[in-house]
């Protein structure tokens, strides 16, 4: 088995691969990968956005482990992603028990494990579920239509339906799931896998979801408030691990956990936490429309509403700047059409803090400033929370004037 060390958005690194490593590796879509043409027998491999750890078996039986170090530290990283989960959480001691840990794997079961556990110390959540069967007496509704397509006009058994108050819900097949992928995961610690394994038979006797099959939606409420926490990890470990079959014959299974998504999620979240209770209403994703005919669309990440509905300010996030030293220009185009098609005056574009620092510009023959921010993701997180709130008060004059 070949072992690979990245860094998230470093420089290229040359290593001697076979020929099937590499073009395994180009054709994942993990990681940049070209073979090198000063050195034969060896491989450029860069890493993007993507962190985490896969492994990737060639048609061949080869394998290869790639695993993806974040630039951001890890307790930084689990402060960003608790945030963008449940800003009124405070996330401290998850950041605390993940501390230990230098991969992002590792830390991430931790933390699973431990919300696991707390939110099953009062036992099994149990809630109604529908229940349909066949039976030799009445319990429930009857399915008539069914009773008339399997059983032929014959009155026994019956096709019912009823209501069953049971474990059996979508809040702990949701856990099961995600405590079960993770035990499949290579680069669990020993010690965390035996707490795993203790979780999945606390859940034993709760319905597995089989490989293929949708996750169940839940909803929080009330009830299930003692779920939340540790329902939003497993969707996490759930909806960033990997078990497929990739063109070519080749196998890829793991966990990759994409920063720009991360990003996004965090400033967006926090930019509509903080105007929770002003008057105003923020929508995240908000589809539009370019063209006045409605066939270019648009989906700014953050956009503000007045009382009345009237769009009063538009945000964009972006993690990565590529140009080297400073902001691109592809993104100041695409907030300017932002500006143009929701008529607003300003428009902000916030980044994770490493080309540039705050910018400002004002469009010719438009009249529209274009603001660039930068995060700084190596502060504590009250000085990460302040530099929000200082986009916030910009975006609260971009709505008055």
């Amino acid at each position: 088995m070949v072992s690979v060390e990245l860094v998230e958005h470093a420089p290229a690194t040359r290593l001697a691969l076979p020929d099937a490593v590499g073009r395994a590796l180009a054709a994942s879509d993990i990681v940049d990968a070209t073979p090198d043409p000063y050195a034969p027998g060896h491989w450029l491999l860069r890493a993007g956005s993507k962190v985490g750890a896969v492994a990737v078996t060639t048609p061949g039986g080869g394998s290869v482990t790639v695993r993806i170090t974040p630039k951001v530290p890890i307790v930084r990283l689990f402060f960003l992603l608790g945030h963008s989960l449940d800003p009124k959480k405070n996330w401290r001691d998850s950041e605390v028990e993940v501390a230990r840990h230098r991969d992002l794997l590792p830390a991430l079961a931790h933390a699973v494990e431990r919300q696991v556990d707390r939110a099953l110390r009062q036992g099994l959540l149990q809630g109604y579920r529908t229940a349909e069967e066949s039976a030799v007496v009445v319990r429930g509704r009857v399915r008539e239509a069914e009773q008339i397509r399997r059983r032929f006009g014959a009155m026994l058994p019956i096709e019912v339906a009823h209501d069953e108050f049971t474990t059996d819900i979508a809040e702990n097949r949701i856990l099961r799931a995600g405590v079960e992928r993770l035990l499949r995961l290579p680069e669990v610690p020993s010690d965390v896998r035996r707490r795993l394994l203790h979780q999945r038979a606390r859940l034993a006797d709760v319905t597995a979801i089989v490989r293929g099959q949708p996750i169940p939606d839940w909803r929080p409420t009330r009830l299930n408030a003692r779920y939340h926490h540790a329902l939003r990890l497993a969707r996490v470990v759930l909806d960033g691990s990997s078990a497929e079959h990739a063109p070519g014959g080749l196998r890829i299974d793991g966990f990759l956990f994409d920063m720009n998504k991360l990003f996004e999620d965090f400033v967006t979240v926090a930019l509509r936490d903080a105007f929770r209770g002003t008057g105003h209403t923020a929508r995240l994703q908000d589809p539009h429309h370019l063209d006045q005919a409605a066939a270019i669309r648009m989906r700014p990440d953050f956009v503000l509403y007045d009382a009345d509905g009237t769009p009063c300010a538009v945000v964009d996030a972006k993690y990565k700047a590529e140009k080297r030293n400073g902001f691109p220009e592809s993104d100041l185009y695409q907030m300017l059409a932002y500006c143009t098609a929701l008529g607003l005056p300003e428009g902000h574009l916030v980044y994770a803090k490493g080309n540039a620092s705050h910018a400002a510009h004002r469009v010719r023959h438009a009249g529209i400033v274009i603001h660039q921010h930068a995060l700084d993701l190596d502060q504590e997180p009250a000085g990460l929370l302040a530099d929000i709130e200082q986009v916030t008060e910009l975006l609260v004059h971009t709505s008055r004037v």
